[in-house]
């Protein structure tokens, strides 16, 4: 079955750390496109930060510079959002998202934006900030 499989998520304090996983199964995730998105209860989704397949460069929305690293381990298939110094504010639930493309460092603010286009979406995973 091919799919994307989000984990990790949890309540945590405000200040807390959480490190989530996008786990690939039925296909390689090591060359595709890999972004993580959120979206909090009444609010639009929004990006929040990509890695490239290409040569693993990363972008990062404004939300989560500084506190958030997005890495991979292909040979886990497995790409993760580590979250530092957590708000409330980053309450939400998050998804990840690929796509088998290969993209310059200067398109992936809009591939983190409500343009780019995804072959493939987890569930999601929820994030709960509070004390």
């Amino acid at each position: 079955q091919v799919q994307l499989v989000e984990s990790g998520g949890g309540l945590v304090q405000p200040g807390g750390s959480l490190r989530l996983s996008c786990t690939a199964s039925g296909f390689s995730l090591g060359d595709l496109f890999v972004a993580w998105f959120r979206q909090a209860p009444g609010k639009e989704r929004e990006g929040v930060s990509c890695i490239s397949g290409f040569d693993g460069s990363t972008h990062y929305a404004d939300s989560g510079e500084g506190r958030f690293t997005i890495s991979r381990d292909n040979t886990r298939n497995t790409v993760y959002l580590q979250m530092n110094s957590l708000k409330p504010e980053d309450t939400a639930v998050y998804f990840c998202a690929a796509v088998d493309e290969t993209f310059p460092s200067s398109y992936f603010s809009k591939m983190l934006g409500g343009t780019g286009t995804y072959d493939y979406w987890g569930q999601g995973t929820q994030v709960t900030v509070s004390s």
